[in-house]
């Protein structure tokens, strides 16, 4: 076998690994992009866009069914779920074929099979190609896959990950979530909008532990409002299969019945079969790769981006390390910043969120405080009868500021931008009061939010002089 000789060779195409092939590409170097499985990776093809385009038909459906607050009459609404996850093939398609055609257009050349390291510079492929690729940089970027619970006997029918469950065509009457987290809670959100019967079972003491408690507490109202059961701090022991359906055994003795269930308990490093060891790579006791802050790793020329480098599990934080580490790996240096990390969930209500909760900034040391606006005070609000949710800003005291930031409500993924930008610059809080944000619009939350921090409310009554 000819061995081909490439200056840069990434093996996985998700958000990060095809972003690191297209700047390496603009940056003047020779590139190899080795994929086993779709382009596009876990992101594209089983996990961000396929379950936001559920949760799109899910929105207009809510949206429909509230019209008559609206003064719009539409009858009995139906809807057909399995036509619904034909648009979200189709949409994966779509957005896979111009990638395919971007990633041509870079001179990109892509093997299609398994990527291995055999020596510290030299990848052996494997599948539909067969190849040894000699690289001067590799970029390592294979991602991560839903992590299994040991006992249980997923048949992907009954017992589902987050993958096999986004390709039911048929509804179940009742599904049991066990974790709850980003993954557990969207799909909760998106099976309980169809009229899904849905419990949520969590470990942990809330649904959404990382997400500081205002977030957590108000999430979790919400959802039993909807009419989702959450049951929290229970272990599950077992899932069985029955004659129709699964039970689920707790450690207090209950069982839940329901037709399927969802493993929503974490994502587990695609890094222990990729040849590690013939590079001399070192990798964590969970399967992750450390890196400095130009994504190297403890080889030089070998860098680590996305999931494996246990960071971040965001496409877009794959996406942005991608760019960094195909920077440096062409000569011009770069460096990775973690300081201003949004994190979207695709909830009803949805969540933005980005730097630190109040009780981690107080922790860190920080005299911290913080500013929350009710979406009910906002006037946009009210016209679109979005009124659910807050916006709020944490600052340290003294210097005014940003440290974090959290929005929970209509728009949410979108409104977390302007604190990424906030934060990512190190603005002060009088950077946001002082710029003036267009009327009637949601984002004003966040002007009235640093009104509050900065003790000089708004549209709020002053807070009582003690």
């Amino acid at each position: 076998m000819d061995k081909q000789t490439f200056d840069c060779i990434i093996i996985g195409s998700g958000p990060g690994g095809y972003v690191a092939a297209i700047r390496a590409a603009q940056r003047g170097l020779k590139t190899a992009l080795i994929e086993s499985r779709e382009v596009g990776g876990t992101c594209l093809n089983r996990g961000c866009i396929p379950s936001k385009a559920l949760i799109a038909n899910a929105e207009v459906l809510r949206k429909v069914r509230e019209a008559e607050q609206f003064g719009i009459s539409v009858g009995e609404v139906s809807f057909d779920y399995a036509a619904m996850k034909e648009r979200k093939d189709t949409v994966v398609d779509r957005i896979r074929n111009g990638l395919e055609g971007l990633i041509a257009s870079n001179k990109i050349i892509v093997f299609n099979g398994y990527g291995k390291l055999i020596s510290p510079h030299e990848v052996a492929v494997t599948g539909k190609d067969e190849a040894i690729l000699e690289g001067k940089t590799i970029i390592l970027a294979t991602g991560s896959e839903p992590r299994a619970l040991p006992g249980i006997p997923y048949d992907y029918e009954r017992i589902h990950d987050s993958t096999s469950l986004l390709n039911i065509t048929q509804l179940p009457k009742k599904i049991v979530i066990i974790g709850g987290g980003v993954i557990g809670c969207e799909f909760a959100c998106l099976h309980n909008a169809f009229g899904v019967d849905v419990t949520i079972v969590e470990l942990l003491p809330t649904i959404l532990p990382t997400e500081g408690k205002n977030v957590s507490d108000t999430l979790a109202a919400s959802f039993k409002k909807q009419g989702i059961k959450i049951e929290t701090n229970v272990v599950v022991q077992q899932v069985v299969h029955k004659e129709k359906g699964i039970e689920v055994h707790l450690a207090d003795g209950r069982t839940l019945d329901a037709d399927i269930t969802l493993i929503s308990t974490g994502r587990k490093y695609n890094t222990d079969s990729i040849g590690l060891e013939k590079a001399g790579v070192i990798v964590e006791e969970d399967g992750s790769i450390p890196t400095d802050e130009t994504l190297r790793t403890n080889v030089a020329h070998i860098f680590a981006i996305g999931d494996i480098t246990g960071k971040w599990i965001l496409a877009h934080v794959a996406s942005h390390q991608g760019m960094i580490a195909a920077d440096n790996a062409s000569g011009h240096s770069n460096h990775m910043n973690y300081n201003a990390v949004p994190a979207v969930i695709f909830t009803s209500p949805e969540v933005g969120t980005i730097g630190l909760t109040l009780e981690r900034a107080i922790e860190a040391g920080y005299d911290a405080t913080l500013g929350k606006f009710p979406f009910q005070a906002l006037g946009k609000s009210q016209a679109a009868i979005e009124t659910e949710g807050f916006a709020q800003i944490i600052i340290e005291k003294t210097t005014g500021q940003i440290l974090g930031a959290q929005v929970v409500g209509y728009g949410a993924a979108t409104l977390i931008a302007e604190m990424a930008v906030a934060i990512g610059n190190e603005l002060t809080i009088h950077s946001i009061s002082e710029t003036i944000h267009a009327h009637p619009t949601i984002a004003e939350a966040w002007m009235e939010a640093a009104f509050l921090a900065s003790d000089m409310p708004l549209h709020l009554p002053p807070k009582a002089k003690r």
